[in-house]
């Protein structure tokens, strides 16, 4: 097997999306999804891609995989299950580890370079 350097220009990090519809269970707004796989593994379980969303909010149980986000845009509030949480803006990155509990709530439309770990 051959591996690829996966290397992204800042054009490609603003490429246009394929829609991805409704953020399934949203309860606060009605946010739509974006997005572009770049890379995928099934081996690995590693995914990356771009992913953008509109507004709004929903809860997080008991995550099935570790995520890193890099703020592209936009401005995002992430709330742990304790209450505790941190507001992201661009050029923050954030880890959202295996098991993690808690909630996304989109406060203007994001776009965010992830990289999630099976």
């Amino acid at each position: 097997m051959s591996a690829n350097l996966l290397g992204l220009t800042a054009a490609e990090l603003t490429q246009p999306l394929a829609d991805w519809g409704p953020r399934v269970g949203a309860d606060v707004g009605t946010p739509q999804t974006s997005g572009v796989v770049l890379f995928s593994d099934a081996a690995t379980g590693v995914d990356v891609g771009i992913w953008a969303c509109t507004e709004g909010g929903w809860a997080i149980t008991d995550r099935p995989d570790t995520e890193t986000v890099h703020l592209l845009a936009g401005r995002a509030r992430l709330t742990n299950v304790d209450g505790t949480g941190r507001e992201l803006v661009v050029g923050d990155v954030a880890v959202l580890p295996k098991g993690w509990s808690g909630r996304w709530d989109i406060l203007e439309p994001v776009r965010k370079l992830y990289i999630t770990v099976g």
